[in-house]
């Protein structure tokens, strides 16, 4: 388990699994739960409008800025969007910087959050030859305001949750790291909800008005789906 999109790059493994729990790869969950790929790209680049076209994809526009019935970073307004949306091109700072970033190297990149952690971990388990040093789970934090990595309690959490359930399916060649990230998620599970809303990014986001981005993010187990980015591109793997 390593932090962030330095260690993202400076990594070498066979598969890469990204965890942005508030609120990239939440949302990227509900998205596929709605049949809706998603293309992850970096936050604020000026060209985001002609790259949504050449992916015949919608922009998801700033949480902050977006009116009624528009798509933002927020889960909720991918879950209101209906079955018009078929393919969202999603920024975000974190997350969907570094899933843009390693789509060029050899890694398989997923993405989990609490809500698909456990499928997730099931479906690396079913897969040969990866337990140990080949999955590298990344908890993608948050910025400071310099650009420096802030660690986010919540991505430790949603990483420690697959770790775990690697853990349970037999999994014992892990890191110190790893340990001690599934330590800290089997510490809150059974008040998941609550510590979401009160640690500093559930604090962050119940003052800007987006309290129920944090209660979906706390939907546990909720989905099924294993995001893996392919040819850009964001699908549930287990129907590609």
């Amino acid at each position: 388990m390593k932090w962030g999109l330095a260690a993202a790059q400076a990594s070498s493994c066979d598969v890469a699994v990204v965890v942005d729990v508030l609120s990239f790869t939440t949302t990227l969950s509900v998205a596929l739960d709605q049949g809706v790929e998603v293309v992850p790209y970096r936050w604020a680049e000026q060209d985001a409008g002609e790259v949504a076209a050449q992916h015949d994809a919608v922009l998801a526009v700033g949480r902050s800025h977006a009116r009624e019935g528009q798509v933002s970073l927020s889960p909720l307004t991918v879950r209101a969007a209906g079955p018009q949306l078929r393919r969202l091109l999603l920024p975000s700072p974190n997350g969907a910087s570094i899933a843009h970033r390693l789509h060029d190297s050899t890694a398989h990149v997923l993405g989990a959050c609490l809500r698909n952690a456990d499928a997730v971990a099931a479906w690396l388990s079913e897969q040969d030859g990866l337990e140990g040093a080949g999955v590298l789970v990344l908890a993608a934090g948050e910025r400071w305001p310099n650009g420096q990595l802030r660690p986010a309690v919540e991505d430790l959490w949603g990483a420690g949750a697959v770790i775990a359930g690697l853990r349970r399916r037999g999994w014992d060649d892990l890191s110190v790291e790893a340990v001690m990230a599934a330590d800290a998620y089997d510490s809150v599970r059974a008040d998941l909800v609550h510590a979401l809303y009160d640690c500093t990014s559930g604090r962050e986001l119940v003052a800007m008005g987006f309290a129920g981005d944090v209660a979906v993010a706390g939907e546990v187990g909720m989905s099924t789906v294993v995001p893996a980015l392919v040819s850009g591109v964001f699908r549930d793997i287990r129907t590609v």
